[in-house]
């Protein structure tokens, strides 16, 4: 009986461990915080996954994650015949965040119609504070408005929010950030995004139950002065703003970030003065190159820290002098919310994959934060390229992997000894890769022996 039941999960291993795949890398605990891969799909991981999904495609170029799930927007990804006309629709991906496994395709609608056709129709997907799932396309130079739209998460009908005036600076503008609440319903809303090619920046605010005006003292534009470096005079391709919550509670989003393409991330207040930027960044932390952008912000244990893009298709790691490709920075910020005071925890992942999305710039990251069992704060961290990969870890001073001592036969951290664990030593022996974490048996090798041994644990109950 035992007999059948190993080769059943060896078997259920081997079609599982294509996606139940981890980054195999065992990050050193800093500052008694430690973090661990829970799952990544990519294309330097699992190549042949990947470059299967439908959301590997140029055209899906933002994510996000909450409450379980991860959301990715496509434009246009499905062809509708309705009589005469072919008609092309925009989806949003609903997948799993426990191991990225395809829940639904949420395929948009609007008044009942198909929704999609416009180029980049479905660029932005995001989530604001009180859970809401938006969608916003890019705008052209020559658009008037911003549309932003609310998503129903089980059905994908759209529900027109807002046509944000951009008043007399008209510039393309790629993807939005919002903070409070989309719907007005319970909370404020502000809405900010980035000219391309330029020096403007858009913001727009309502009050709970009120209409949009615009959020720079009633203008929905404001012209960037202060750049840094100080050569750079305008944004460049597809740049981003990021809204700081300064307090839970609190989201007039007062300070941002705008990460631009030629320029460092760089922080600002409403008035447009620069408050911080990299010029007292140890030159080891500055990305590796600025090809792509993307930034968030998250605390843990009382301190304060930064996520940033690292490198998009090529960089090199001072600290190691690797290349490397779409990987993030996670940072501790300095005294008083410096940048120039920033000590570097980690980098991760290994890597994502090297393969141009076709310019898209961005990559997408945000943070959900939780308890252990014991009540220990932590903190979900998600980042997606475009075209290349995702991945998932676990932030925290109780997470497994590190000095902890964990559960044994816990080769992924979860705290859970289960199939998931056996795939994971499974990849890094496919892999070659002799992580600690997957020598479950102390014999300081991965090898069978380590997937026998877990097996072990899990019929033993």
């Amino acid at each position: 009986m035992k007999k059948f039941l190993l080769l059943s999960l060896l078997m259920v291993s081997a079609a599982a461990t294509a996606w139940a795949v981890t980054d195999g890398v065992k990050y050193e605990p800093v500052n008694g915080i430690n973090i661990v891969n829970m799952w990544i799909q990519d294309r330097a991981h699992t190549p042949d996954v990947w470059s299967n999904k439908p959301y590997c495609n140029t055209s899906a170029r933002t994510a996000v994650m909450g409450d379980g799930y991860i959301y990715i927007a496509r434009s246009n990804a499905n062809t509708i015949i309705q009589g005469t006309d072919t008609l092309s629709q925009s989806v949003i991906y609903k997948l799993d965040a426990t191991n990225g496994e395809m829940v639904k395709e949420l395929a948009l609608t609007l008044d009942g119609k198909i929704y999609g056709g416009a180029t980049l129709s479905s660029n932005t997907v995001g989530l604001d504070n009180y859970g809401n799932l938006y969608m916003a396309p890019f705008s052209s130079n020559l658009s008037t408005i911003q549309a932003v739209y609310l998503v129903d998460k089980e059905t994908g009908e759209l529900t027109l929010m807002g046509e944000l005036d951009k008043g007399d600076a008209l510039q393309r503008c790629d993807y939005i950030d919002v903070m409070g609440d989309i719907t007005r319903e319970q909370d404020e809303c502000n809405i900010m995004t980035v000219g391309a090619s330029s020096e403007y920046i858009y913001r727009w605010h309502a009050d709970q139950g009120s209409d949009w005006e615009g959020g720079f003292d009633g203008d929905p534009y404001l012209a960037i002065l202060d750049f840094y470096p100080e050569t750079v005079t305008q944004w460049g391709y597809a740049p981003v703003a990021k809204m700081v919550l300064e307090e839970e509670g609190n989201y007039a989003g007062e300070l941002f970030y705008i990460d631009g393409f030629s320029s460092s991330p760089i922080l600002y207040d409403v008035t447009g003065t620069m408050v911080d930027n990299f010029e007292n960044v140890d030159p080891a932390f500055w990305p590796m190159d600025v090809g792509a952008n993307g930034v968030c912000e998250f605390t843990l244990d009382g301190r304060n820290f930064i996520v940033f893009v690292a490198a998009q298709y090529t960089g090199v790691d001072e600290a190691t002098m690797v290349n490397k490709a779409c990987q993030v920075y996670i940072c501790e910020l300095g005294e008083g919310m410096s940048l120039g005071g920033m000590q570097r925890y980690w980098m991760v992942p290994d890597e994502l994959g090297a393969v141009s999305d076709g310019g898209t710039r961005v990559q997408s990251m945000n943070v959900e934060y939780g308890v252990d069992d014991e009540g220990n704060e932590e903190v979900t961290l998600f980042i997606f390229k475009c075209y290349n990969g995702m991945a998932v870890y676990k932030i925290g001073s109780n997470v497994g992997g590190g000095e902890q001592p964990g559960i044994t036969g816990d080769v992924n951290g979860d705290e859970e000894v289960n199939i998931a664990d056996v795939n994971a030593i499974i990849d890094m022996i496919l892999r070659g890769v002799n992580d600690p974490r997957g020598d479950v048996n102390g014999d300081l090798e991965v090898n069978i022996a380590d997937v026998n041994a877990v097996i072990s644990i899990i019929l033993k109950g």
